[in-house]
């Protein structure tokens, strides 16, 4: 599966894409008000009218910008080759424009326009720097990603969507002091798309130390998805969570087993494992121990995808989300 429709709402309000360079100037566009919306702004990747940093110049003198709360990246030129540093540098120059900005999307783009694993990200830790009122952020793309250690008093989410997460961006995430996150989602991926880490590194993680407020961890897309649900089985950051999420991932009864012999789940308010490779009798078992206890399950595995075409009947089993 990849990812084929931008995203419909963020921060908490609809999604609306600031016009480019090529709407007709003969007929007037009436924007939105500043703070009623996301606002979505993107130049094409290849054969653009105007760069991205273009488009940002219009937007800051068309939009009340000291009312906008919420900002969408979407594409930038040569998104195949470049990282988003004209994005970063230019939301860098305008910081002071944007006093009420809370949340912040980098690389809304969708399978035509560049597939997951493809699009080149960078060093993304400075939008924390540059906004430090910033509560929200999310982030699409491995490719040359990059997360330094940091200390950030207001983020309340952090999600981090790819086909491979590097291990080095899962440790500097671990090792991050977030005291006000409450949602963190990361999307491991497939070593054959750059997600090369192992359990080891999520240690900052599991342990919740960095992370007093968590209240909903999502660690999910993973080839090695049955090793992570063994270590959350013991994790100590399990235990305050209201929701936990392994979706997505070659998820098999063994993992499972592991998640729910371990430490008690009852507690939860949902427990999201979609996209398995789960027998009937697992899943039937799931239900069995935590449906009593009130919590909401999403067992669904119509999509999970396998292959058996070797010649030795190896099964090939894949992540929802990888190139």
């Amino acid at each position: 599966m990849t990812i084929g429709d931008h995203l419909e709402e963020f921060g908490g309000l609809p999604a609306y894409t600031f016009p480019d360079a090529t709407t007709d100037e003969s007929k007037e566009v009436v924007l939105p008000s500043a703070e009623s919306v996301a606002w979505r702004l993107s130049a094409e990747s290849y054969d653009a009218k105007e760069t991205w940093g273009e488009c940002f110049t219009r937007f800051l003198y068309a939009v009340d910008t000291a009312k906008v709360t919420a900002i969408i990246v979407g594409t930038w030129q040569d998104v195949y080759d470049n990282g988003p540093t004209e994005v970063i540098e230019g939301l860098r120059a305008a910081a002071d424009r944007l006093p009420a900005l809370r949340a912040l999307f980098l690389g809304d783009i969708v399978m035509e326009e560049c597939e997951i694993s493809w699009i080149n990200q960078g060093l993304v830790t400075p939008i924390l720097e540059i906004f430090p009122d910033l509560e929200v952020l999310g982030v699409r793309g491995g490719q040359g990603l990059e997360f330094d250690a940091v200390r950030h008093e207001k983020l309340r989410t952090l999600t981090v969507e790819t086909g491979g997460l590097p291990a080095e961006v899962v440790r500097g995430i671990a090792a991050s002091d977030f005291p006000a996150l409450t949602h963190l989602d990361l999307w491991l991926g497939t070593s054959e798309y750059g997600g090369d880490s192992e359990v080891e590194d999520l240690a900052g993680i599991l342990s919740g130390a960095r992370l007093p407020a968590l209240e909903h961890l999502a660690l999910r897309n993973s080839e090695n998805q049955d090793a992570v649900c063994a270590a959350l089985a013991s994790a100590p950051v399990v235990a305050r969570l209201k929701s936990l999420d392994v979706s997505m991932g070659v998820l098999t009864d063994e993992g499972a087993a592991a998640l729910l012999s371990g430490q008690p789940l009852g507690h939860l308010d949902s427990l999201d494992l979609h996209y398995n490779y789960l027998s009937d009798a697992m899943r039937a078992k799931f239900r069995e121990v935590l449906e009593p206890a009130g919590v909401r399950l999403d067992l669904d595995s119509d999509d999970a995808e396998e292959d058996s075409d070797d010649e030795d009947g190896t099964v090939w089993r894949f992540v929802s989300v990888g190139e």
